[in-house]
């Protein structure tokens, strides 16, 4: 008989932990886009990172449901407050809080959540607060820092590839290796591991924004669930964009930037052509590249940790690698 992976356990405690959670009560307008945002779902991957990471050492991850749960809250504050700079209508196919509500509402209602991560960190066995705390500091300021580096991007005539990725790095890729480096920490995990740990989190992470920036321009449209193109249409700065403004050359530099300078266009068109030059460039494959550089880097540190609990890190690293094999 197969044994069957921890993971489904772990998720069904957290949603059931979350569901439960008292974020406030009143004034109900503040509160209620706290449960809103939460119950749209998700992966809950940055929990389930921490989780996994404190079951590789001890045998009670339940124990830590209050941190693991504080990393998810924080990570829905950020959503809530990116969506209203982003003026995004929806969220995983629902209405964002700010379009729902208001935006005041959104911004008020996710500092609040903020908050209520700090409460859920108090969870934490003491012992190790201090260094839980100042982490999280920590990351949450680099988050800040990494959105402000993209809409920064936005009003820049060049943005090099070393920009570029230090910007996925802090925006996406750092909170992941804290969550891993959470649940290490708390379950008194050698001070290698954690960081072991912390360093794969980054390095899987940068690669999770690779492989995002190829899927929107090279996925199964049937598959993909959303626009494939969107970030041409957009002329968003990724990986792909500034790898093909090094490498093109007269008429295909031309061309790129007669398409980057347009107002108005026809969407198809655009995303055909640029999607085109991409590929007579091998942007494709310098992506991947780079991509699983990334990948490999971030596994070969999860293979040179020490653990206790070999189904949590055989599990780890079966969820890690079905998202690098993703097709949405």
């Amino acid at each position: 008989m197969t044994k069957k992976s921890p993971a489904h356990e772990l998720l069904t405690n957290l949603e059931n932990f979350l569901a439960e959670e008292n974020f406030g009560e009143s004034p109900k307008e503040l509160y209620q886009p706290i449960r809103y945002i939460l119950s749209l779902g998700g992966k809950r991957i940055r929990p389930l990172l921490a989780l996994l990471s404190y079951g590789l050492y001890q045998d009670d991850p339940e124990k830590i449901l209050g941190p693991a749960a504080a990393i998810e809250v924080f990570h829905n504050f950020t959503l809530m407050h990116d969506d209203i700079m982003d003026e995004a209508p929806l969220r995983r196919g629902k209405a964002t809080v700010h379009e729902k509500w208001n935006p005041n509402v959104a911004i008020l209602s996710g500092d609040v959540m903020l908050v209520r991560a700090y409460d859920l960190l108090l969870k934490s066995d003491h012992q190790y607060l201090p260094e839980i705390i100042r982490l999280f500091n920590q990351t949450a300021a680099e988050v800040c820092e990494g959105q402000q580096l993209d809409m920064n991007f936005e009003s820049l005539t060049v943005v090099e590839e070393s920009e570029y990725i230090n910007m996925i790095r802090l925006k996406t890729a750092v909170l992941l290796g804290h969550a891993l480096q959470l649940g290490a920490i708390l379950a008194g995990a050698p001070s290698r591991d954690s960081q072991l740990l912390y360093e794969f989190g980054v390095n899987i992470g940068i690669g999770f924004q690779l492989k995002d920036d190829l899927l929107d321009v090279f996925a199964d449209q049937a598959k993909f669930g959303k626009q494939v193109g969107g970030d041409i249409i957009s002329n968003k700065k990724t990986f792909l964009l500034i790898k093909a403004l090094e490498a093109a050359k007269g008429q295909d530099l031309m061309e790129l930037n007669t398409w980057l300078s347009l107002k108005e266009f026809d969407k198809t068109q655009k995303v055909n052509a640029v999607t085109a030059l991409y590929e007579k460039l091998g942007i494709r494959k310098l992506t991947e590249e780079k991509m699983n550089f990334y990948f490999s880097k971030g596994f070969d540190q999860l293979e040179s940790i020490s653990f206790k609990n070999p189904d949590y890190h055989e599990t780890l690293l079966s969820i890690t690698q079905d998202l690098v094999h993703r097709e949405k």
